[in-house]
Order: structure tokens, then sequence, then C-alpha cells
């Protein structure tokens, strides 16, 4: 979150009372919570990003992971910034090692290293260059999430002011951060807290508001200005779907999962098998679309998909064509401009197999990639710009008005080199069976990397990502070539 909060307070700066005393309801703490805490990222009241940090116990001390993404533009100048970041901490918090990967405006970087006595070892690979280097400390070195809990842990009483050391890990060095006390009250909602202040931001103030537990509430950046705030997962649910599907290739994404081992050539690729495990058992296995999904235990599931799905799981599939074809919010395929374009496409094609062809090339050369949400389907007809959710639903509304039963679906996808990634794309019902189609990458059918999670294109469809963005890992079972 520092990361984040650090790419976000940079271009402002460019740009551009202590609480009255109470009975004492807080005390120092033991430890600090071990639990899972998402948050909402706020520039002048308008949300540009968010934060999910989990702190969990180790033998020697605790795990703290924390991943998140920011987009925001002022006056013309505009920032990306996508993070995920791991600390292990000694018992006082302490650093003991880190591993943190960002994207900053297309930048990549990971940053690795070790404490040794007073030294931090670092290793950083910035744009596939790999440089080593050395920082010398004096004292204990605290990672930016363990800034908030230090005086939690320490002494709470008004007035109390700490200097401790941070490591920084975008500007790789440590710096001096002083951390005050300013007494007992409430947050600007009305929630009990405890207010801190520190000086991490140059020439502006950072105010903190966290509760008896150590769990941060709410950041202040200049009065207001830039907020982080603790929000209930669901209310991010469709902000983080829209940012976990904004990108067609990152190189470090708060979203992206490793697959152990990597997959070699997906795109000769013609069948796959894999185990997701920390899945979210309360959302439904989606089958169809060439695809099998099964459970393999508490929290985990096996996915098969392309010539690993069995032949007895491949029979033509009862659905209603009705509900496919109908129009529905930014899948306007009934608007007269849709229903030019895909006659103009599919003219001289009878057989549906070509129609999709046709359309799924179209869509794919016809659209830009963008990280925005170029928005429905006849506002992207005309713009021609949009993100993968774009092109699904541009080819979806062309698709029924060519009259073959459509629908959007998500889940993952593989980069080679990199891991899954969100994404978005279509499956279209042909001689009876669903076949998944992508028109951002122009495949028909799409390739057995593609894992179906969630089927819908509006905001709600999209929350139950959050259940397990950040949280599922993938082993390979099997691949097929």
């Amino acid at each position: 979150m520092r990361i984040i909060l650090r790419a976000l307070i940079v271009i402002i700066l460019t740009l551009s009372a202590a609480f009255p005393a109470t009975a004492a309801l807080f005390k120092k703490l033991d430890k600090p919570p071990l639990s899972e805490r998402w948050f909402g990222i706020y520039v002048d009241n308008e949300r540009v990003g968010f934060y999910r940090q989990v702190i969990s116990e180790t033998p020697d001390g605790y795990l703290m992971e924390g991943d998140g993404s920011t987009r925001m533009k002022v006056m013309g100048f505009s920032k990306e910034s996508a993070t995920r970041e791991t600390y292990l901490v000694g018992k006082s918090l302490a650093l003991r090692s880190f591993e943190v990967e960002q994207a900053i405006n297309g930048t990549a970087s990971r940053i690795s290293g070790r404490v040794s006595g007073n030294i931090i070892r670092i290793k950083s690979v910035i744009n596939g260059k790999t440089t080593e280097k050395q920082l010398k400390c004096k004292g204990e070195v605290y990672p930016g999430p363990a800034l908030n809990l230090y005086p939690l842990m320490h002494d709470v009483s008004t007035g109390r002011s700490y200097t401790i050391l941070s490591f920084d890990p975008e500007e790789v060095k440590v710096k001096e951060v002083r951390i005050s006390v300013l007494g007992e009250g409430k947050t600007p909602d009305s929630q009990p807290a405890l207010k801190l202040r520190n000086n991490l931001y140059p020439f502006v103030n950072n105010d903190i508001w966290v509760d008896d537990k150590g769990n941060t509430l709410l950041e202040s950046v200049r009065e207001g200005l830039v907020i982080t705030r603790a929000e209930d997962p669901k209310q991010l649910g469709s902000f983080v779907g829209g940012v976990a599907l904004a990108k067609k290739d990152l190189i470090y994404d708060f979203s992206l999962v490793r697959a152990e081992p990597p997959i070699a050539d997906s795109k000769k690729l013609t069948g796959l098998s894999v185990e997701i495990s920390g899945w979210n058992d309360s959302l439904p296995l989606l089958q169809e679309g060439g695809q099998t999904v099964e459970r393999g235990g508490e929290g985990r599931i096996i996915v098969k998909t392309g010539q690993a799905v069995a032949k007895t799981a491949q029979a033509k599939e009862s659905v209603s064509r009705e509900n496919y074809l109908k129009p529905a919010e930014k899948i306007e395929s009934d608007a007269p401009e849709i229903v030019a374009k895909a006659k103009d496409v599919a003219d001289g094609r009878k057989e549906p197999q070509e129609i999709v062809k046709a359309l799924v090339s179209w869509t794919s050369d016809w659209m830009r990639d963008t990280v925005e949400d170029g928005g429905g389907a006849v506002a992207s007809l005309k713009s021609r710009t949009g993100n993968c959710q774009t092109h699904a639903r541009l080819y979806t509304a062309l698709a029924r008005a060519a009259g073959i039963p459509t629908r959007f679906v998500s889940g993952l996808v593989y980069l080679d080199g990199k891991g899954f990634l969100y994404h978005s794309w279509a499956e279209s019902l042909l001689n009876g069976r669903w076949v998944a189609v992508d028109p951002t990458y122009d495949q028909v059918p799409a390739d057995p990397t593609h894992l179906k999670l969630l089927e819908g294109h509006l905001p709600e469809d999209m929350a139950p990502i959050v259940a397990i963005i950040g949280r599922i890992h993938i082993k390979v079972l099997e691949t097929m070539y």
C-alpha cells in the first residue's frame, strides 16, 4: 500500500489538532491483528484503486502480504501502479526478508532481499536487468505495513512519538520515519479510533486512524485529498474485477497467478489439467465451453480443458437459445449499427462456425487495446477502443445479432513465461455445444489455457472475483500437445 500511495502523492505534490483526551481504550498489543483486510483508495473522493493486506503468523514472527493497483489522472498527468509485496518480519515486526513486484507506468521490477545484521542484501530485476546492492542500516528496519502497528506494540500514550527506520522498495533505500500518537477519539465517520501521524510523505501530513486491535481504518494524506479506507470486499468486488481484467499483457500484476510447473509453448497446447488451490467453495463450478470442473477437496478444484476433457463429458448441452440471443445492457444486439455490421461481416457465409470465425477476427482487428473499458457494444463499435471486456461485449452483440447464441465469460488465461492473468472472452453455441472463442486474441476455439470462472458481463457478475483474487495457486497436472 505504501508503494501505491507514494505513487499518488508524488503526482499531487508536483501539482500543487490532536484528539481530545478520553478514557484509555487502547493498550499495548502482544501481536498484530491476524486477518485479511481490503482498502479502497480515493483521490478527491473518486475511487482510483484498492489494496488487500493479509497478516499471518509464522514460527518466528509474521508474514505480511499485500497486493493492489491504482490508476489515476491529475491535470494531464497519469499514473498506473500495480504491486504485490511479501515481508517476513520478526516478533517485533522488524524486517527479515522481502519480495516486492511492481509495475509503475509500464516499468516492471522485482526486488528481493534479506536482512543480515546491519546490512540488507538486495537483488533487483528491472525490465530484465539484474543488479545487486547492499544497504547499511543503524538498527532494526521495518516494512511499510508495520508502521501503523509499531506504536500499538510499544506505548500508545498521547504525545508519544517514535523515529524508526523503514525500507522503501520503490526507491530501494532506508528512510527515517517519525510516528506520533495524537490520541484517542473517532474517525471522521465516528468509529472509535486511535489517531496517529507520520511524515512518510514529504511536506504533507499522513494521518492514520486504527482500532484497538491494530487494524487500520482510515489514512488521510493532504487533509483528505488522498484517502485509503477499510472496506467490505463486497463493496470493492466490481471495481477489483474491472481492474483485474483491464490489461491484455502485464509482466507483474497484482492479479498474476503463477503456474507450477510453467506451461511450455501454450499456443500449441491441445489439452490442460490443473489444480486450483485456495478456491472459495461457495463459488459455482462452471462447466461447458470445452471445460469440466470437479472438487479436489476443501478449497481445491480440478479444471480440465480441451483434449483433457473426457469424451463422455462432450455430449451436446441442453440450453435455452433465446436467453443468449436477447439484447442486454451494454450488449445492444438489436441496435441498427450492430445488426448492420453483423450482416456485413457474415455476408457470404452460411455455416455458423464460419460466421463466428469471421466475427471474432473482425472484432480483434477492429478494436485497439486500451487499459480503460470502452463501454458497451455500440460505443466501442464507434470508438474502436477498449480492453478484453470491451472486445467480448462487442463480439457477443454481433454474434447475437447474427443469430448465434453467445454468452460473456471471464476467468484466467496463460501468457507464456509469465503466468495466468484474469481475462474475459465469450462462448458461442455451435452444433449444440458451447465453444469458447476469444475476440481479443483472435482464437476460435480459444486455447486450452482459458479457465472459465465467472459468467456474465455486469458489475455484480464480476464481484465474486474478490473471493479468489490474490488467494489462488495453480498446479499443472497435465499438458497435452
